[in-house]
């Protein structure tokens, strides 16, 4: 009895320091009842509640390997002799999602959704309907650990409710056992929280874009010409400044405008553009449109819009006159510089469309690539004398045009890819798609070094300077390329992360028995044993098969050399795979009792861990990241999902150096 009460008080002890905390996340309620249609046919109706911005994926889609995504899965105490399931448990019909990191089609709900399961109750007298509700949820940022709920509904009320299984002294000493006594926690109390993503990366993006604009042969030429007109033709120099910078504000907010429609898909359905992303035939499409820009800009034939269109904005422009005809002469350059902006707007609306932003990403980037054809046009007119600072038009412009053809060309393939990713039809593994951007950059150099010609170019003569610059910088892009081509631990190239295929789709085989290959322990005793006979501390990586980020910070993050061989020559690590379904031995299993006072059944390795995550440490997101000694004292504090590469290795080294010193003492 005395072990008993001991055991008591130690889980209530941690349930209280649990309660405690912000760390754990719920963000999803369920909500069960029966609605009857006859005698004998009633309805299950399973009902979820999600937070904003949280994911509860499908029922269907997925394999018993666990290649994305936890599935929802229900469990019904039916038998022949008391009730009997009518067909399948039913949900709503949503998109296809492509997850690109697991190569894998995906189904999720969001908001709330309603499950259905009809029956027919053969024996009314006496029965209990029992519903077991597995589920995992996700954000953009972290995947939860697998739950159960299991609720008991009375058939005659319709009303269900949680079902806890009895809590035995045996399952408070198991529970126990799972729990460590964690030192350090004030020292370093755990602060992770949810970073948001900028905007400002995709508006500086866009606004390189715009000057990249302002160097074409359908631009740069007008920033003269159009200054001049407005300082020349007005009746006095405040009037030709104001409509000068007037014309320049209109140029932004034309560009911008061009971003609404998208905003009105994303109102009406917020995974259109995510849908749009990863359509098969969208993908090919803008793939064969970026061929056809980057042959354009190579010089082998024009691409513009209908002349009669610039004609008619230009009329208007001239018969209105005053604002409106300031905004039309701004929508006649729009029109008539499409030839050279089109091809990077299309980069823009690609890439957009391609990311998490969706609309407001695409926005930013054309506000930032409206500003940077606008503000030449105001600045030139506030400070004239500028003019006189600009370079002649001339053959460097044309070339300014075909550099931009061969980057084109380089992103067409990235469009290609999607859909090859998408189809499975293993057409542009990550190493061959490498090799075709170094083809592409390859055609640059000799390009730019005058060994290849293309049709608008003038009589071959000495590279000029800019040339050298460009070629050789694009020359050791080449080089940095080289590596993604083999099988080493070199081959992921950091700075091109997102772009090229994930690294798990190659030509080579991959060793996935650890990530990278590193040597990690999937059971936490084990490690620790290790860690005191070699006398490292221990870095406990918290995944998940389905985890996500948990492969971005794999591929893109300890794929780095130098965290890499920290990782794996001065830490033990353990990998725990909190969504694990593998069944531990009879035995081993128990009931948790949870803070809520409900009970969990540990049933799986993937149990176990995700409520040793939980009780120990306080939280329940995907990564999550521990050092500590293997007395169990934190060497620094935990972290979750952290994309810097910088900030996670400075994170690193604090804990072996922390270590360093209180073995010293």
């Amino acid at each position: 009895m005395k072990r008993f009460l001991s055991a008591l008080f130690l889980i209530l002890a941690c349930l209280q320091t649990i309660q405690a905390q912000n760390g754990l996340l719920d963000p999803v309620e369920w909500k069960v009842s029966l609605e009857k249609e006859s005698d004998t046919d009633y309805n299950i109706l399973i009902q979820a509640e999600l937070e904003a911005g949280w994911h509860l994926y499908s029922q269907t889609q997925f394999g018993e390997e666990f290649e994305g995504p936890i599935p929802t899965k229900f469990t019904f105490n039916a038998t022949p002799e008391t009730y009997t399931l009518r067909g399948k448990t039913q949900e709503p019909d949503v998109p296809v999602v492509f997850d690109p990191v697991f190569n894998i089609d995906v189904k999720f709900f969001e908001d709330k959704v309603m499950f259905i399961q009809p029956i027919k109750v053969i024996n009314p007298e006496g029965v209990k309907l029992v519903v077991e509700v597995f589920y995992s949820v996700c954000d953009d940022e972290q995947c939860l650990a697998p739950n159960t709920e299991i609720f008991e509904i009375d058939l005659t009320s319709g009303a269900a409710k949680k079902s806890n299984a009895e809590i035995t002294q045996e399952d408070l000493e198991k529970s126990a056992a799972l729990t460590i006594e964690v030192g350090g926690k004030e020292e370093f109390k755990d602060e992770s929280e949810s970073s948001e993503k900028s905007y400002f990366t995709i508006f500086l993006l866009g606004f390189v874009g715009g000057l990249i604009a302002l160097l074409t042969p359908c631009v740069f030429p007008m920033i003269p010409l159009t200054v001049s007109f407005f300082t020349k033709s007005a009746k006095d120099k405040k009037k030709g400044l104001f409509n000068a910078v007037l014309y320049g504000l209109f140029i932004f907010l034309i560009y911008v405008i061009l971003s609404i429609p998208f905003h009105l898909l994303d109102s009406l359905d917020p995974e259109i553009l995510n849908n749009i992303s990863t359509n098969v035939t969208l993908n090919i499409i803008f793939f064969v449109i970026f061929i056809v820009f980057a042959f354009s800009f190579f010089g082998y034939y024009e691409i513009t819009l209908p002349q009669s269109w610039s004609a008619k904005m230009d009329d208007k422009a001239n018969s209105i006159g005053g604002f409106v005809g300031i905004f039309f002469m701004a929508l006649t350059l729009a029109i008539v510089s499409f030839s050279c902006t089109g091809p990077i707007l299309g980069s823009l609306l690609g890439g957009s469309l391609t990311s998490d932003g969706g609309a407001w990403q695409l926005t930013m980037g054309m506000g930032g690539f409206g500003l940077a054809l606008a503000l030449p046009f105001a600045l030139f007119a506030l400070f004239p004398n500028w003019l006189n600072t600009l370079p002649k038009s001339g053959g460097w412009l044309n070339t300014v045009k075909v550099v931009l053809g061969f980057i084109e060309l380089g992103l067409a393939f990235k469009f290609l890819s999607n859909a090859d990713l998408v189809e499975h039809w293993g057409i542009l593994k990550r190493e061959i798609f490498i090799g075709i951007w170094i083809v592409c950059a390859l055609g640059m150099v000799l390009y730019l070094f005058g060994i290849i010609r293309f049709p608008h170019d003038g009589p071959k003569r000495k590279p000029p300077i800019g040339n050298v610059v460009v070629g050789v910088a694009t020359f050791a892009f080449l080089l940095y390329l080289i590596p993604g081509l083999t099988n080493s631990s070199y081959a992921n190239l950091k700075l091109l992360s997102g772009f090229p295929p994930p690294l798990f789709y190659s030509v080579y085989d991959k060793d996935t028995e650890a990530p990278l290959g590193l040597n990690a322990y999937k059971d936490f005793d084990e490690g620790i044993a290790a860690a005191k006979a070699s006398g490292k501390p221990v870095m406990i990586d918290f995944t998940g098969w389905a985890c996500v980020n948990c492969r971005k910070m794999e591929e893109q993050v300890w794929s780095r050399e130098d965290i890499f061989s920290t990782i794996n020559e001065d830490y033990i690590l353990i990998s725990l795979y909190v969504d694990d379904r593998k069944e531990l031995p009879q035995e081993e299993r128990f009931n948790f009792l949870k803070a809520s006072g409900d009970t969990k059944p540990i049933k799986t390795i993937g149990d176990k861990w995700a409520t040793f995550q939980t009780v120990n440490f306080q939280n329940n997101s995907q990564p999550y990241y521990v050092l500590m000694d293997a007395n169990y004292n934190l060497l620094n504090k935990p972290v979750g999902y952290t994309p810097d590469a910088d900030e996670y290795l400075f994170w690193l080294e604090e804990g072996i150096k922390n270590h360093k010193e209180r073995t010293s003492k």
